[in-house]
């Protein structure tokens, strides 16, 4: 007969921790979830699993906050609870304020900054004059959404290079995500992505091939020549296992020359607007 024990999971480290913090016993916390000390000795030492609820229900009793309640979900092998938050509300007016900061730093290299659904909710100088060129300011203006622009054949679709391959990545990464959140915003999202007429049909097979990277390639002609860019996506929020689903999600996205010695400065022009540029 095997004498190994179960490993110590995740959960019974982070409910040892906290009965530490609020320096309640076995017997203690037991007694508050109307449970049994036994019970919370299983679920302490990976013999037994919390249900969904029971997490709940404990991060309630210990008086959680939205990370530490993320947190001991995910270590129980659930998904984390999201809260929307409105970007333009006027208590993250000093947000508003560094991300403006951020985009004007980043000019000349074309950049947004966008929400978890990738709705663009800034755009530097850069951006605009990178994409003005090439598509009609009527129909730049009218851009708000990083992905819809970027499965547009029109928008800026028609610079990503290996774009089938490119696409594809981005509905796995969504329908993986609807798959975590169960969330019907986000399944939509991936539903409505889908059923666009430039997504292969094979986009389940080629995106099981390709390992996502933070980055992906544009080219675009410029004054008569082809230059190629290095699309990297970085993220702004909070730190720790929860950060993926901490309110607000921001992603920071910038395109940056292959060539090092490439100026991008002459093309932005004094005259510049567009309805999310906010300097």
């Amino acid at each position: 007969m095997s004498t190994e024990v179960a490993p110590e999971l995740a959960f019974g480290r982070f409910l040892k921790f906290w009965r530490g913090v609020h320096s309640l016993s076995q017997e203690d916390l037991a007694e508050k979830l109307d449970s049994s000390p036994r019970h919370i000795s299983r679920l302490e030492n990976g013999s037994g699993r919390a249900s969904e609820a029971l997490v709940l229900d404990i991060a309630r009793v210990l008086d959680l906050g939205k990370r530490d309640l993320n947190h001991l979900l995910i270590s129980a092998g659930y998904a984390a609870q999201e809260e929307k938050v409105d970007f333009h509300s006027p208590e993250l007016k000093w947000l508003r304020k560094s991300m403006m900061y951020t985009l004007k730093a980043l000019d000349p290299y074309p950049t947004t900054i966008m929400d978890g659904s990738t709705n663009i909710l800034m755009v530097n100088r850069a951006w605009v004059a990178f994409f003005q060129h090439r598509i009609p300011k009527a129909m730049l203006d009218k851009v708000d959404n990083h992905y819809d622009f970027l499965f547009s054949h029109e928008g800026a679709g028609k610079d990503v290079s290996q774009w089938e391959d490119t696409l594809s990545v981005i509905l796995m990464s969504l329908q993986q995500k609807a798959l975590f959140s169960n969330s019907a915003v986000d399944q939509a999202m991936h539903d409505r992505l889908t059923k666009l007429p430039v997504v292969p049909s094979d986009w389940k097979q080629r995106a099981s091939k390709i390992e996502p990277m933070a980055s992906f390639r544009v080219q675009t002609e410029i004054n008569g020549a082809l230059h190629k860019f290095f699309s990297v996506s970085s993220t702004v929020g909070a730190i720790g296992p929860a950060a993926y689903v901490s309110e607000p999600q921001l992603t920071i996205s910038t395109l940056y020359p292959e060539d090092e010695s490439m100026d991008l400065s002459s093309l932005i022009q004094p005259d510049l607007s567009h309805p999310l540029l906010f300097y």
